[in-house]
């Protein structure tokens, strides 16, 4: 890669380019994705004030374990689409506040598994043979040979809370090694777990007075936080070690000291701590210093390969996402696979654009509102068969307070939006549909809360339609029948049907200096007819809907309504 292609210091963006900021070390071949595309900034060393002050002018932050990305941080980052973290666990970054905000956050959980294995086997072996007491002293000029024995590691018993993974390669790698391994994990296959040699055991409190070494390899929540703790301690072999390269706060820290100091347990390797670097006269900085206790500074994850890794993951990931795309791992988003999300795009672009139109045709024209109504997503033919619709859902809502709300909307956060909006979304797949002419329509469908099949006419609001390959299409808006695409500026006429009323649309936009791109006249649908009272040649309704080009300014619109016939006019820009 070419020593320009990131930015180590701040310099100019280049206009119009998405930008994102790097605060850590990362690896340069995942760079080397967004640099083509994106301005990247690596700025390692930021305090937290100095990135709350320049996060507003980036749309994608990638960072490691360090940087804290706190609500203040979030709330910041106007422009912030996604925050990736390079690595697994997401404790820096407050996952809850990106959500509302509509960001979305992603990880690399399979980039460091056989890194983060081989340290748990590293300090296995390192803690049972004393090598960093042996290699400290040594150093020293001692030669202490009788006070640094160790145990063997063959034919002792390894146990291992949570087979995921990370502790199934651990497991492996044990059973390599000649041990016996127990395992807790009540949401591990039973077969997989018999495949690799490890016996599954229903609770953690039995298999505890069992093992010579434990080990932890599961995520930082509420119901782990503090897992193992004094009364679980005092079960274990006094000759028993602990090892921890997963999460500080698994094992709780004083009761682990008192454990050590007590002789409850024979000693600890650990690579993970509550505070990183440990606070001065903290518990987690007596554990370092403690003579039984094998310490590294978080090097899980510290391997060229791994480094590699989960650059290139969470890389990839972010070129997606600005990209208008889905990640593969995100934290706080539905799991779409990428064959799915390819067929729904063109949808997501067709209901994105029914939303937008219902907004500025009903809303704005015809004195309506999107909060106080139900609206229902509608789907027929081969969309109807589709599992996963969240993108559509989100599209909608999206469409829908587009002219209204500059929110940031997309899959993360539009359940949220919508309920603060007062906005009732339901989605029907209708599997069974007849007369399906589009294998991919959709209709949206609008009535007032409280309405239903009673309701008095002119209270459901309706837009149909379809997709045919990559383009977008409208058949149907109220009760007319109708084919184009929603895109650029529309001027949309609901008027009585009588010879000349073309002419005189185009006279008036004519003088206005405006061109009409497309025109297309939309009759009443047959069905929408049906059991209505026959319409003379006098009364008989029709829409107009023209694609035009120009500044269509109020004089225009006045211009419009003045004319013979016309019931109402609307201006809808897409």
């Amino acid at each position: 890669m070419a020593p320009s292609a990131v930015h180590e210091a701040s310099g100019q963006p280049t206009p119009n380019r998405p930008r994102i900021l790097v605060p850590e070390k990362v690896s340069q071949d995942g760079l080397a994705l967004l640099t083509p595309h994106f301005d990247v900034d690596v700025k390692p060393g930021l305090a937290p004030d100095e990135l709350i002050s320049i996060i507003p002018g980036y749309h994608g932050l990638i960072v490691r374990s360090e940087t804290k990305v706190t609500p203040e941080v979030l709330q910041a980052g106007r422009k912030l689409k996604v925050v990736a973290r390079a690595g697994v666990g997401v404790d820096n970054i407050n996952v809850p506040a990106a959500t509302n905000q509509g960001i979305i956050v992603i990880n690399s959980p399979a980039g460091n598994i056989l890194a983060a294995a081989e340290h748990t086997i590293a300090l296995l072996l390192a803690t049972a043979r004393n090598i960093g007491r042996a290699d400290g002293s040594i150093k020293d000029g001692k030669w202490e040979r009788s006070k640094l024995v160790g145990v063997e590691v063959g034919r002792k018993t390894l146990g291992i809370v949570g087979l995921g993974k990370v502790g199934l390669n651990v497991a492996r790698m044990a059973k390599g090694l000649g041990m016996q391994v127990k395992a807790v994990d009540p949401y591990a296959s039973a077969d997989i777990a018999r495949e690799a040699g490890v016996e599954l055991v229903p609770e953690l409190k039995g298999m505890l007075p069992e093992v010579d070494f434990l080990t932890i390899h599961t995520p930082l929540l509420a119901t782990t936080m503090d897992m193992i703790g004094e009364a679980e301690f005092q079960t274990m072999k006094k000759t028993a070690r602990i090892l921890n390269v997963a999460r500080g706060g698994v094992y709780n820290e004083a009761a682990l000291l008192k454990a050590l100091n007590e002789d409850w347990i024979a000693g600890a390797g650990l690579d993970v701590f509550t505070s990183e670097p440990p606070a001065a006269d903290s518990t987690a900085a007596e554990l370092v210093k403690h003579p039984k206790v094998m310490a590294t500074p978080h090097l899980g994850a510290s391997t060229v390969e791994a480094q590699e890794n989960v650059s290139m993951d969470v890389c990839t990931q972010v070129l997606e996402i600005l990209r208008g795309g889905l990640p593969t791992s995100a934290v706080n988003a539905p799991i779409i696979l990428p064959e799915e999300y390819r067929k729904l795009q063109p949808s997501v672009q067709l209901v994105e654009q029914m939303g937008r139109l219902y907004t500025q045709h009903y809303v704005r024209t015809k004195g309506g509102m999107v909060g106080g109504r139900k609206f229902e997503l509608i789907y027929h033919g081969d969309l109807a068969g589709m599992t996963n619709t969240k993108p559509l859902f989100a599209a909608l809502v999206k469409g829908l307070v587009a002219s209204f709300s500059d929110s940031n909307v997309n899959i993360v956060n539009a359940s949220l939006i919508a309920k603060e909006k007062g906005i009732v979304i339901n989605e029907t797949h209708a599997r069974q549909s007849q007369d399906v002419t589009y294998s991919n329509l959709v209709t949206l469908r609008s009535v007032a809360e409280g309405s239903g099949a009673g309701s008095e006419a002119g209270s459901e609001q309706i837009i149909e339609g379809y997709t045919s390959g990559k383009r977008v299409y409208i058949s149907k808006l109220d009760r007319f029948s109708a084919t184009f695409s929603p895109e650029g500026t529309l001027i949309i006429l609901h008027n009585y049907d009588k010879p000349g009323k073309i002419g005189g649309v185009g006279m008036v936009l004519g003088s206005h200096g405006i061109n009409i791109r497309f025109m297309q006249v939309a009759s009443l649908g047959v069905a929408s007819a049906q059991g209505e009272k026959p319409e003379t040649q006098e009364d008989k309704e029709a829409l107009m809907i023209l694609g035009v080009d120009g500044e269509v300014e109020g004089g225009v619109l006045d211009g419009l309504r003045k004319s013979d016939g016309v019931l109402d006019v609307s201006l809808v820009k897409l």
